[in-house]
């Protein structure tokens, strides 16, 4: 079979150079390694560019509000590092690394053809469905491959004569993984936003369809390099034996405690099992006791693709010579990666080194309170940006709007508190968003003018009535000879998907066109105005826009990020017609890159706390379990991952800065924790098993088990 073991196949080319003085043989890179290398800058641009735009493709296409994007985002992360187990034991128990990759890969593939094919919308499918269909598919594809790639490609180094190319292959490996992150979430978004196809203002079929293209080279790119590979043959899941060997040990204590105490509670597996997987198991569980509190730094962490990016979207992005797009802002983590980390060996250790901070736990804390910190500074913009929010009413409360269309000014008496006599001028807007409203409230009003004119010389008179939580708008208009009010009920509050909303109230005696026209664009959007009417709230891409009404050009205006806007289109005469635009809630006006602190900050933490908890783990755990480790340190990213989808599904908090400061305190609570955690850790050291030794401490039962009948493995073990 192709997939067979091929050990005595030379992987590279062998410089078989042993000089007189016996020094070992010198070995060339394997020429394997390329391939593999790219396969995974490929994989890792689908994975993070389609990622990237996930969640404002859930907001802005498929119409979630931000709590459930935030959950659906979340689930699929947790999904994709659930996986990694799954995937691990299907390379080990069943198909090998190399089918497991390959395999996966292809049903990574069809997942992301679902999300890119859903995204059409000429195609009349069900987005929704493709869409979550795509994210299972990608999960499993993505999660399956995840722990085999990197094993893949450490299998074609001949230790110990290739170590130092290993560590090489690992530190392209990462830059590879980090590379992809970084050109895809940086491109993405482009392809998202400055794209326009299938008559939409922006092209998502494209930012998830070249990720996916990109998924099909990296299939393409394994197989080329299939003839050079080291392909083993599944060897046995220390996941499942490790399992096993818990389990038979709870099962025999609860029968055995009482008449064969044992030292340890997995001295109980030993019989079955051997001494060695038990010393083996025990080690491991030591160190996983300090994974306990690991899950909360991803809860944090993997935020920045979603309440980060939302955040983002209430931001301003425009630097003058360019427009910062809100979910490029994710490219800032993988870049700093690459600056930091050979920073970190450089300067940042040494530093820390000066204060004391020396050993792998110590730098695991500050990592996770630097996290903590970076959501203290999320928190802080995030309370700057609460004054650029629109003020909602709330209970016992109710908003008040007077639009005045006409051209005059008017004097406006009423029973308002603190605003019983006020002048309202022409083609503008009076608001009081704080009245005390209880169920319903009314209030009197007196409209006169002291302008010339037939329209401005009428009196008119009134109620203004409110309702409890509601925001509630007047229109002051002429209805053929008539003076009078229109109400309807507004809505002021910012576009979810950070595009500026606009609404046109129109004032004219007879039909009017009135075309709003992106400059950038040239696309017309036409509001046909049927004398005095209130036409529903629009949104639009932020540009410049020409006003035009009947073919006449009105006014030039520009609409920025999250603003929401009123325009009023009235005839001042015959032969003339004025657009008077009104800001109704202030457009993003904090620039995005007050971002880049929370950013940096959670980076800092990133570098110490993945890196060296991966470091210090695998330090700590024999050789055979460090398999089972990496796939719990990918579980811990899934627990943290679900610890977010809890709280946003909650709903606790009606404030995103609350939500933030909870994270925050959990992080420092956490840390806390881990903190007594280390300090009672006690490295149990590792014994040396004779072979010899290993294999007459294995019972029957586990002979059986681990496959002793079979002679082919009887000489691999032997061997």
């Amino acid at each position: 079979m192709g997939d067979t073991s091929k050990e005595d196949r030379p992987t590279s080319v062998e410089t078989e150079v042993s000089d007189v003085e016996g020094e070992p043989k010198k070995l060339k890179y394997p020429r394997a390694i390329p391939f593999i290398i790219s396969n995974e800058f490929c994989e890792r641009f689908n994975y993070y560019g389609m990622r990237t735009v996930l969640v404002l493709y859930l907001t802005r296409k498929l119409d979630f509000d931000d709590d459930t994007a935030t959950v659906l985002y979340h689930t699929f992360t947790t999904l994709v590092y659930f996986m990694c187990v799954i995937g691990a034991i299907i390379a080990d128990s069943w198909l090998g690394k190399f089918r497991t990759i390959l395999y996966l890969s292809i049903v990574y593939t069809i997942g992301s053809g679902c999300i890119a094919l859903g995204a059409i919308p000429t195609w009349d499918l069900n987005a929704r469905a493709m869409t979550i269909a795509g994210l299972l598919l990608i999960a499993f594809g993505s999660g399956g491959i995840k722990p085999c790639v990197a094993a893949f490609g450490g299998e074609q180094f001949k230790l110990p004569e290739q170590a130092k190319y290993l560590a090489l292959f690992f530190s392209m490996f990462y830059f590879a993984v980090n590379s992809g992150s970084f050109v895809s979430t940086m491109v993405t978004p482009i392809l998202r936003e400055d794209v326009k196809c299938f008559d939409d203002d922006d092209c998502f079929p494209l930012a998830f369809g070249v990720p996916g293209l990109l998924m099909v080279v990296s299939i393409i790119i394994f197989i080329i390099g299939k003839p050079l590979y080291k392909i083993s043959a599944p060897s046995g899941n220390m996941f499942v034996k490790v399992s096993k060997c818990i389990w038979t040990a709870i099962r025999t204590r609860s029968k055995e405690k009482s008449v064969n105490p044992r030292e340890h509670w997995l001295d109980y597996s030993e019989k079955r099992w051997g001494r060695q997987l038990v010393d083996e198991t025990r080690i491991l569980l030591n160190v996983l006791r300090l994974y306990i509190p690991l899950p909360v730094f991803w809860a944090l962490f993997d935020q920045q693709g979603s309440r980060w990016t939302f955040q983002a979207t209430r931001m301003d992005g425009d630097l003058g010579f360019w427009t910062i797009k809100p979910d490029q802002m994710q490219v800032i983590n993988p870049l700093l990666i690459l600056v930091f980390i050979p920073l970190y060996e450089v300067a940042f250790y040494p530093l820390l080194s000066m204060v004391g901070i020396r050993r792998p736990l110590q730098k695991l804390t500050l990592g996770g309170i630097f996290a903590g910190l970076a959501f203290v500074i999320s928190t802080i913009v995030e309370i700057q940006l609460e004054s650029t929010y629109a003020v909602i009413p709330e209970a016992g409360e109710g908003q008040l709007r007077i639009f005045n269309g006409m051209n005059c000014d008017y004097r406006v008496q009423t029973t308002i508190p603190e605003h019983t006599d006020f002048i309202l001028k022409r083609m503008s807007m009076f608001e009081e968003k704080y009245l005390s409203v209880n169920g319903k409230a009314s209030y009197t009003f007196t409209l006169s003018s002291s302008d010339p004119g037939p329209d401005c010389s009428l009196q008119l008179e009134g109620i203004f009535e409110l309702e409890e939580e509601k925001q509630l708008s007047y229109f002051i208009n002429k209805r053929g000879n008539v003076i009078g009010t229109l109400r309807y009920e507004d809505d002021t509050d910012k576009s979810s998907k950070g595009y500026p909303i606009y609404r046109v109230l129109g004032n004219t005696a007879t039909n009017r066109t009135v075309v709003f026209r992106d400059v950038d664009n040239s696309k017309p959007f036409d509001r046909h105005t049927n004398g005095s009417f209130v036409y529903d709230l629009v949104e639009s891409y932020p540009s410049d826009y020409e006003i035009s009404v009947d073919g006449e050009l009105a006014l030039t205006y520009t609409m920025r990020l999250g603003g929401v806007y009123a325009f009023i289109v009235t005839d001042v005469d015959n032969n003339r017609r004025i657009v008077e635009p009104i800001i109704v809630t202030e457009p993003n006006s904090i620039n995005m890159l007050w971002l880049i602190p929370q950013y940096v900050v959670m980076t800092l933490g990133e570098v110490m706390y993945s890196i060296t908890g991966l470091e210090f783990s695998f330090t700590q755990a024999p050789e055979s379990m460090k398999s089972v480790l990496q796939g719990c340190w990918q579980l811990t990213v899934a627990v943290g991952n679900l610890i977010v989808v809890i709280v946003a599904e909650a709903k606790i908090f009606d404030a995103q800065k609350w939500e933030f400061v909870l994270f925050a305190g959990l992080m420092f609570v956490d840390m806390g924790l881990f903190s007594i955690l280390a300090w009672r850790y006690k490295e149990i050291p590792l014994k040396k098993y004779e072979e010899d030794d290993a294999n007459a401490t294995l019972s029957v039962e586990q002979k059986e088990d681990n496959g002793f009948d079979n002679p082919a493995f009887k000489k691999q073990f032997d061997e």
